[in-house]
């Protein structure tokens, strides 16, 4: 039996695929295990968001190649896409881009069963590609699953490599969402989170986003909870507030991209947004749901940004009362509009992310506090260290509490106690 490691970066998505990926694999008689020198196949399904990301896919696969030279190689997804030099990658077997990642299994048998054939490449002009690639899971390595209903962007932000990545907005039809979600419900899964490179952008002939969640929430029995990943804004339509309002399966958190809180920076990121906008939809989401948590993204130290405009973004988040931000210092990006423009100095950038994510720490524990005392809907993934297990409320809290083995998975209720040292404590309510 053929050992297969991997190694995932990047975005949930990228988590989906690997997962439909080893799915595949394992039916296919490989056995899925912790990368290490015993692997014959290594998979790095890789990330490019930014040059760091670039730089970390590189990396990972030469840490492979490595780790042991003499087994298959195969690197694929949005560094290999976008990264004409990566085919001239020594030791590297097989390149895959997106939107055909499922050819990586038979490309590897391919390999093992002629180990003279040349490197391949496989690399669809993903900027014309209109098929939505069929993968499908039905076992995950986590207590949360995750479900890919959509793929690529165009929204073409000047800061954003993604389009040329992932190419134009595909959506898996809505009956196969529900097909999956049902099969993975079956197999025990209590949560969902459903993942895209533009989630809020689904379409499936008539049905967008919020009518599919409103089939999902009608149609899915014994799922307990839907989370989703990432939304934009102005796709938080009121059909969605209201299922929002009346439905508790869906999480009580959305991660609601910002990146800047000035209207200058917005308008030279190209964003379809204004800072008003995104003010009126919190309040309107909080409408539905007081104690909603909203997370969100922000980039500093953007081309234009003076200390002027970094306080504007400084204390809209302040004020709106976001209870974490994911701070992302500017980083220049080959190939897009933005790398381009006069650039803000590195000093400035570290000084505002700095700041930033301070503001963020204690937005998070401010957050945090509002429930102690309060009894919340609690799934436990895992155990930790010192006999205790880790999971998350539906308002994302990540809390810790005594283990119990026969509670992994399950949904409980839980009373959260005490907040110490960065670490929200509970305990579980007896019914």
């Amino acid at each position: 039996m053929k050992r297969v490691g991997f190694i995932t970066l990047g975005c949930k998505v990228n988590i989906y695929e690997s997962n439909a990926l080893k799915n595949l694999l394992i039916e296919n008689g490989f056995l899925v295990v912790e990368p290490s020198s015993d692997c014959d196949v290594f998979i790095i399904n890789t990330c490019s968001v930014t040059n760091m990301a670039d730089a970390k896919s590189r990396k990972m696969i030469h840490k492979c190649i490595k780790l042991n030279p003499n087994a298959i190689i195969c690197a694929m997804g949005c560094f290999i896409q976008t990264n004409s030099d990566a085919k001239d990658i020594d030791g590297v077997d097989i390149l895959i881009g997106n939107g055909n990642k499922k050819k990586a299994v038979d490309l590897i048998i391919e390999k093992l069963n002629n180990p003279h054939k040349e490197k391949t490449i496989d690399i669809l002009n993903i900027l014309e590609t209109q098929e939505f690639e069929k993968l499908g899971v039905t076992t995950y390595d986590h207590t949360r699953a995750f479900v890919k209903i959509e793929d690529g962007c165009e929204n073409f932000c000047t800061y954003c490599i993604i389009p040329y990545a992932r190419g134009p907005v595909r959506s898996k039809p809505k009956d196969e969402v529900i097909e999956e979600l049902k099969r993975i419900t079956n197999n025990g899964y209590k949560e969902v989170v459903l993942a895209g490179i533009h989630t809020g952008r689904y379409k499936d002939g008539d049905t967008k986003f919020s009518d599919l969640v409103e089939e999902i929430l009608k149609e899915v029995k014994g799922l307990k909870r839907l989370r989703v990943s990432s939304i934009e804004m102005n796709e938080v339509d009121d059909k969605f507030i209201n299922l929002m309002k009346e439905n508790k399966v869906l999480a009580n958190h959305l991660h609601l991209p910002l990146q800047a809180g000035s209207d200058l920076v917005l308008s030279k990121m190209e964003r379809k947004y204004n800072v008003n906008d995104y003010i009126e939809k919190v309040k309107a989401i909080r409408s539905a749901r007081p104690d909603i948590s909203i997370t969100t993204d922000v980039i500093v130290g953007f081309p234009y940004e003076t200390e002027k405009e970094f306080l504007e973004t400084y204390n809209l988040c302040k004020e709106l009362k976001l209870s974490k931000l994911h701070v992302f210092p500017y980083s220049v990006r080959k190939g897009t509009k933005a790398a381009l423009m006069p650039q803000v100095n590195d000093f400035d950038k570290k000084d505002r992310a700095k700041r930033l994510i301070e503001l963020s720490n204690e937005l998070e524990l401010e957050y945090a506090n509002k429930f102690i005392g309060k009894v919340l809907d609690f799934i436990p993934e895992q155990k930790t260290t010192n006999n205790q297990m880790m999971g998350h409320t539906s308002n994302f809290l990540q809390v810790v509490l005594p283990y119990q083995e026969e509670l992994i998975s399950k949904v409980i209720d839980i009373k959260i106690t005490l907040i110490k040292d960065g670490k929200i404590y509970g305990e579980i309510v007896k019914k």
